[in-house]
């Protein structure tokens, strides 16, 4: 897969909550790689303070637009940084990077999103929809800390098609606890799972799935230096040894990876 280094305008800047954004930028030749699941490299601000570029999933890819969005809670300097960019803000992107997902699988299947886990699953279910499947057959499990957090993207997937539940942690909106709880209900009728959200989710997603003998693929979520393989700042416990999540991953099979179970 072809990486680019490119200078992308900002061209939309929607707050989603209180602390959640989406921001859509013009990246003709990083749409036009782009698989679901990848990832960008972001200078957040033109200067040295922050030195190191932040890693985000691609949360939505037209190539027809040539346009990709991102979507962040601000949760430090970088990401506070980058929801203050302004509207024809030109920032510079390394990518498309990484490994996605596997979208071979023709049989009915779940996209579980935990917190801000769920921006490369939308990217993926926009990606699904268009190969023709039985969208009706498929589910989607969406879970945050409140209704602010989740109800606009829920009603992004649900106008795809999908049938989608939520979880939240204080009850605002669907179901009161967490994602695993509406999980077993769903297996029965699913042939593969996938998943992205914090890493004590998906390890109950992973064991639910090894139980019910469905396959599942995770997008781990870690901390990245370069994105490149060359800090091996992002390494964790593959079945056959250390695994760098920005090169191999940051999608793999969960069957592939290392779980406290």
């Amino acid at each position: 897969m072809s990486e680019f280094q490119q200078k992308c305008t900002l061209l939309t800047r929607n707050r989603l909550a209180p602390d959640v954004f989406r921001l859509t930028f013009e990246a003709p030749k990083l749409a036009a790689q782009a698989q679901p699941g990848q990832f960008v490299m972001v200078r957040v601000i033109d200067g040295l303070d922050p030195l190191l570029r932040r890693p985000f999933s691609i949360h939505r890819n037209s190539v027809s637009n040539g346009t990709i969005s991102l979507l962040f809670k601000v949760i430090g300097k970088g990401t506070d940084m980058l929801a203050q960019r302004c509207v024809g803000d030109q920032l510079d992107f390394v990518g498309p990077l990484g490994n996605g997902f596997d979208l071979s699988c023709k049989q009915p299947i779940c996209l579980i999103g935990g917190g801000m886990g769920i921006a490369p699953l939308l990217f993926l279910a926009e990606q699904l929809q268009q190969t023709g499947r039985e969208i009706e057959k498929d589910h989607v499990l969406l879970g945050a800390r409140n209704r602010d957090e989740l109800a606009l993207l829920a009603e992004e997937f649900s106008a795809l098609g999908y049938a989608v539940q939520l979880a939240t942690d204080d009850g605002s909106i669907g179901h009161k606890g967490f994602i695993p709880d509406l999980l077993d209900f769903v297996l029965p009728t699913v042939e593969r799972v996938y998943t992205c959200g914090p890493h004590l989710m998906m390890e109950n997603i992973v064991r639910q799935c090894q139980q019910a003998e469905v396959s599942c693929q995770v997008s781990l979520e870690t901390h990245m230096a370069c994105g490149m393989g060359a800090c091996l700042g992002c390494t964790v416990n593959g079945k056959k040894g250390l695994v760098h999540v920005c090169k191999q991953g940051p999608v793999f099979n969960a069957d592939h990876l290392e779980w406290s179970l």
